[in-house]
This record gives C-alpha cells, sequence and structure tokens, in this order.
C-alpha cells in the first residue's frame, strides 16, 4: 500500500469521529478506500456519506446497483471492488454466469431488461464517456429520472473508488486471489 495505515490511536478527533461513524453505519467497519481517505478527514466525511446513500439508499435495487459497481469496478481493474461486490452481487441474485461475462470482458446473458439497461449504460458511460440517446431512453423509461440520477451517482462513486483502490494499491484481504488481469 502506497499510504500508511492509519491505527486508530493515531488518528486525530476529527479522523477517530469518521471512522466511528463509519463503523457505526450499515457498512460495520472501516476497510478499503474509506482508510486512505480518513488521511483527509473533509474527503472522507463526505465521501462516506455519499457512498452509504449509493450503496444502501437509491431508487434502485441492490441487485441493479451491484451490477453496476462491477462493471465500473471491471472496467477500472479494481480488485479489492472486485473482491467485495462480487460476493454482495451474487448476494443479491446476479446470475453467476452474467458476473463471470464480466470479469472476461464478455457480454453477459441477462436475467431482465433491466440488467441489460444497467450494462448498457454502464458499459457506454465509462468506455465513451457518454450514453447514446437510445440507451438513455431506455434507462428513463425503466427506472425514471431520478433512476437513472442514481445510476450515474453510483457510477461516479465507484469511479473515484475504483481510482482510490488503484492510486493506492490497497490490497485484497489475505488469502485473496486477484480475479481480474
Amino acid at each position: 500500500m502506497r499510504i500508511k495505515d492509519l491505527p486508530i490511536e493515531e488518528m486525530n478527533p476529527e479522523q477517530r469521529r469518521i471512522a466511528d461513524e463509519i463503523a457505526a453505519g450499515p457498512r460495520g467497519k472501516l476497510q478499503g478506500p474509506l482508510k486512505v481517505w480518513l488521511t483527509s478527514p473533509a474527503l472522507a466525511d463526505k465521501a462516506q456519506r455519499l457512498g452509504q446513500f449509493c450503496r444502501y439508499e437509491t431508487s434502485l435495487p441492490t441487485q441493479l446497483s451491484e451490477l453496476a459497481i462491477l462493471v465500473t469496478g471491471r472496467f477500472w481493474g479494481a480488485e479489492f471492488e472486485w473482491y467485495a461486490h462480487k460476493r454482495i452481487g451474487l448476494d443479491a441474485g446476479l446470475d453467476p454466469d452474467l458476473v463471470e461475462a464480466i470479469r472476461l470482458r464478455k457480454v453477459p446473458n441477462f436475467t431482465s431488461n433491466a440488467e441489460r439497461i444497467v450494462y448498457d449504460f454502464a458499459t457506454q458511460l465509462h468506455r465513451d464517456h457518454r450514453v447514446g440517446d437510445a440507451t438513455y431512453a431506455e434507462a428513463v423509461a425503466e427506472f425514471g429520472d431520478v433512476g437513472v440520477v442514481d445510476l450515474v451517482g453510483i457510477l461516479g462513486y465507484y469511479t473515484l473508488i475504483s481510482m482510490t483502490l488503484n492510486t493506492f494499491h490497497l490490497p485484497l484481504p489475505d488469502g485473496e486471489k486477484p480475479e481480474l488481469d
């Protein structure tokens, strides 16, 4: 890891407050990029609040949010993100074959039109830096304006996560093997 892992006893009061807030929230622990962000407590505070919304409170069902997160993690080659969200996505109902296709950079077979729309939207936005009119219209028809804004928020937040993981070389937990190439 490129940045010092900050032990709790070395945190200043603001860092400690934020670390305690993260641990007391739905995440239940402080790990991954959140630990890096504590180096800048103001960023950590705001980013973890956005992350709580993007992970737990958007208008999209968990299965679709996790699909968007996996597409993002795969796009960035963010091993820790893939490791963390592969299990969550499978637990939320994503088909293992769909997850494996994303890992292999193949277009998956979808079990729902909503999954296909999320995949197409996320893929286009990451790859092309924009979303085509047809895909945008399908997304609005399926998820409404709020859902599309939430989807963009999820993709942006997990891009920040992936960039943090990759920049600071956050390792996988002991015993875990990389799955992305």
